[in-house]
């Protein structure tokens, strides 16, 4: 299996997971408040995470196939906004060629608006930089609707295995 029909698949399946979550959060007795919770002062409101995760996944289908494609950078305002940026990021990612993307060994260098500058090959660019950016905003995520009180688990962050399971696990 190649990086990018790999890299795909994840985002395919962890947007799944966002789209699962937010419409879990969407019914909570919050509601739209819960979009300005953080874990912390310093850090991100779920609102800019949950942007923040699907604009990594915009971000590296652009650097990687060089589309032109640009992150929508304004808040998301509520659960039905989110839902529907995560939708036409979902469909990105599956109308996404993997032949466009570069060789696994092809060179990937991007520049940071702090000034700070990165070269790597393109498989390595997938594996120790998006991905795991991809994940940290995630989870981060994750993490706001759980300190919020929503009633999830492992089960709502995973829940594509379940297509793989062979049998009820015994009570």
């Amino acid at each position: 299996m190649s990086y990018a029909t790999a890299a795909l698949a994840t985002y395919q399946n962890m947007l799944g997971t966002l789209d699962h979550l937010v419409g879990k959060a969407s019914e909570h007795e919050k509601g739209v408040a819960l979009l300005e919770s953080r874990l912390a002062e310093d850090m991100y409101p779920l609102h800019t995470q949950i942007r923040f995760t699907i604009g990594q996944v915009i971000v590296a289908l652009d650097r990687l196939g060089a589309l032109g494609l640009e992150s929508d950078d304004s808040d998301i305002v509520d659960f039905t906004d989110a839902r529907a940026r995560i939708a036409r990021t979902k469909a990105l990612v599956a109308n996404t060629d993997v032949a466009s993307w570069p060789a696994s060994d092809a060179t990937v260098e991007f520049d940071l608006p702090n000034g700070k500058a990165f070269e790597m090959q393109a498989h390595e660019y997938i594996r120790d930089w998006a991905m795991p950016q991809f994940y940290f905003h995630l989870m981060a995520a994750y993490a706001i609707l759980r300190k919020e009180g929503l009633t999830i688990g492992k089960a709502d962050y995973v829940p594509f295995m379940m297509k793989y399971l062979k049998s009820p696990a015994n009570a």
